[in-house]
């Protein structure tokens, strides 16, 4: 298959021809990946089954990881779902479109081959101007996991993309650079108590300023268990990783602690011939002396550290790195997000000092 790039000139003055040939292979049943506000996401009818089947063919996803809707406009809500439970209109209200997506009890509309053969849907509204036109030209919603295989960090720049995708899906659209760079915040709100099951920009401290009482689903803090069968998009598999074995080290006590546990680990296997990278932030780039060392951002700027999250890993399989050491973050707002994905991308192995 031969996988056509198009470019967008102006994202803030969008011409409907630059995304029409991009709609007709999405309602025809084609594969589109476009940027959105969190990572580049690709795209396929979520009302078509052979759509969805193609979108896990070309990811190499398992059919049981469930695929999120994509919608322009919240009309185009309801023929999705069998009831929007009042916390869901709240939600709705407070951060669509934005990057948040909301679990609801599905209708009959929707197939299984999109839900993961779930009775719920995930649902989001993008607040990108390229998806959110893309999708109401295409007029069907369009289910959209992130544009990358199967695993590997989630793009956040068409070339991304491109090393991914290109030979496997009809057309990329190049909109330049996300700007969040995580995926969206996903939220059940088909239970009594709303539960968060992965975090994201929105934030566990503004859903509960919204909503008061939000459960944490407990595949947010750790492994999940493999009889257990995904609500949502990261919660199960191997997610975010980069082909080297990446090790996260965390510390209750100063960030001094951290940094000297990361420079012993790297001079071990520094010693041992082997390549070896470093994920730290501006604040500590000057102690390290040895490895490839990127900084990830400004530790004082959760925002800055989750835009360049993913991009960093993919830098570290360009180069061959076969060992990556990183520092840890505060688990407070973004952070929380941050953290579960370079937890999810380390699988779990984390050293404690």
């Amino acid at each position: 298959m031969e996988t056509k790039r198009i470019m967008i000139e102006d994202r803030k003055n969008i011409k409907d021809e630059e995304l029409a040939e991009a709609a007709a292979v999405l309602k025809g049943g084609g594969l589109v990946a476009f940027p959105t506000e969190t990572v580049y996401g690709l795209g396929g009818n979520a009302l078509d089954e052979d759509a969805a089947r193609k979108i896990y063919a070309a990811k190499g996803r398992p059919s049981d990881n469930p695929l999120i809707a994509h919608i322009s406009c919240a009309a185009e809500l309801a023929p999705l779902v069998r009831e929007i439970p009042e916390a869901g209109r709240k939600l709705m209200e407070a951060f669509w479109p934005g990057p948040l997506t909301m679990i609801f009890p599905k209708s009959s509309k929707v197939p299984y081959g999109t839900t993961g053969g779930l009775d719920t849907v995930a649902v989001r509204m993008p607040d990108d101007p390229v998806a959110s036109r893309l999708i109401a030209l295409a007029g069907v919603p369009v289910a959209a996991p992130s544009a990358n295989t199967s695993g590997r960090p989630s793009p956040t720049t068409a070339d991304h993309v491109w090393q991914d995708m290109n030979g496997r899906i009809d057309m990329i659209i190049d909109g330049g650079p996300v700007g969040i760079g995580v995926e969206s915040t996903i939220v059940d709100v088909s239970s009594p108590v709303p539960s968060v099951l992965r975090p994201g920009a929105i934030t566990m401290e503004m859903l509960r300023e919204v909503l008061g009482e939000v459960a944490v689903d407990p595949a947010i803090l750790g492994p999940v268990k493999e009889d257990v069968k995904p609500k949502a998009p990261g919660m199960k598999y191997r997610h975010y990783a980069p082909k080297a074995e990446l090790t996260l080290v965390e510390t209750t006590g100063p960030v001094g602690r951290m940094v000297e546990k990361v420079k012993e680990l790297a001079h071990e296997k520094l010693v041992q011939g082997c390549q070896v990278g470093i994920i730290c932030t501006d604040e500590s780039r000057s102690c390290y002396a040895e490895g490839t060392v990127r900084s990830i951002g400004a530790r004082e700027s959760q925002e800055s550290v989750a835009h360049n999250l993913y991009a960093v890993l993919r830098e570290f399989d360009d180069l061959k790195v076969e060992y990556i050491f990183s520092e840890s973050f505060s688990e407070d707002h973004l952070g929380q997000a941050i953290m579960n994905r370079l937890s999810k991308a380390a699988g779990y192995k984390i050293v404690q000092v």
